[in-house]
């Protein structure tokens, strides 16, 4: 997924019936903007619509109740955050299943281990000797981006990895493109949980322009909202750079406009993806024990 979708919204019809409906609208309103991911949650009975600011994703909401007239369940905004593994390991993977006469056979031996931020998901074919047939590596490639795209943990893609296939063994009758999917599936889980998890989330940067009079209080908002203030130019007209998670900047913009008296406005964009403590997250002490404490 493309680092700038930084946050997303959980849509579902009210009726059961209608969710498929809904899935057509929403796949229609996206081909207009190919800024915008729509992933289906088939066992939530839901669709996530990812974006990269509130205002886009509320004219699609608005859209959709204007247009589709279905009655719809909205969620409210959250964080896309990014899943990391924590080290590397090695995986023995097999996928073996009977079915009558015949079954479905793929075994694949494959490293993963983490990699420089912002290089995205790196697929290496290093298998020697034939033991997985050319004409199945595609398909061990997909199964792992595939449960890379939806996460480990919670919901959110793994990012920024190296998978390396170096072995595996097939069979001349049972074996297929979908045995060495399935097995890449399995594979991939069993890499994510025994590499373990760390959660990263956007920090922006915001930039403020405002009169000197409403500085104290711009300065003070954003540190409520965990900014770290980077640069102050100071002057009749002041401008504040600040760094601080996407949490905490949901509904900024208005709040600015609104604190200021419509005098001070304010631009973010995205700056890096960073750590997050798990506390923040899980702050009742429920995380997942697959969740690393940073």
């Amino acid at each position: 997924m493309p680092s700038s979708l930084l946050i997303e919204i959980a849509v579902a019809s009210s009726n059961r019936i209608d969710h498929a409906a809904l899935g057509s609208a929403l796949d229609a309103l996206l081909e207009q903007d190919p800024a915008l991911v729509l992933v289906k949650n088939d066992e939530a009975g839901q669709f996530i619509v990812r974006g990269n600011n509130e205002t886009q994703l509320n004219a699609v909401i608005e859209r959709l109740r204007r247009e589709v007239g279905l009655p719809l369940d909205i969620g409210a905004p959250q964080v896309a955050y990014r899943e990391s593994l924590t080290k590397k390991v090695d995986v023995d993977y097999a996928h073996k299943k009977q079915l009558g006469g015949s079954g479905q056979f793929g075994r694949i031996r494959f490293t993963v281990e983490p990699g420089e931020r912002g290089q995205g998901v790196i697929f290496r074919d290093e298998v020697k000797g034939g033991n997985v047939p050319k004409e199945y590596i595609p398909s061990v490639e997909k199964g792992i981006r595939e449960v890379a795209a939806a996460g480990s943990l919670i919901g959110s893609p793994i990012v920024d990895f190296t998978a390396t296939l170096y072995d595996g063994a097939y069979h001349d009758v049972d074996s297929s493109a979908l045995a060495f999917e399935i097995a890449a599936h399995g594979g991939m889980r069993e890499a994510a949980q025994k590499a373990g998890i760390k959660l990263l989330e956007p920090i922006m940067k915001v930039v403020v322009l405002t009169p000197n009079r409403w500085l104290d209080s711009i300065v003070a908002g954003l540190s409520r909202r965990r900014g770290a203030i980077e640069h102050q130019t100071l002057g009749d007209v002041c401008v504040v750079v600040a760094l601080a998670p996407m949490a905490q900047l949901f509904g900024y913009e208005a709040a600015v406009t609104s604190e200021s008296e419509g005098e001070a406005r304010s631009t973010m964009l995205l700056d890096h993806y960073s750590e997050v403590s798990p506390d923040i997250l899980f702050p009742d002490d429920t995380f997942p024990a697959a969740v690393l404490r940073a």
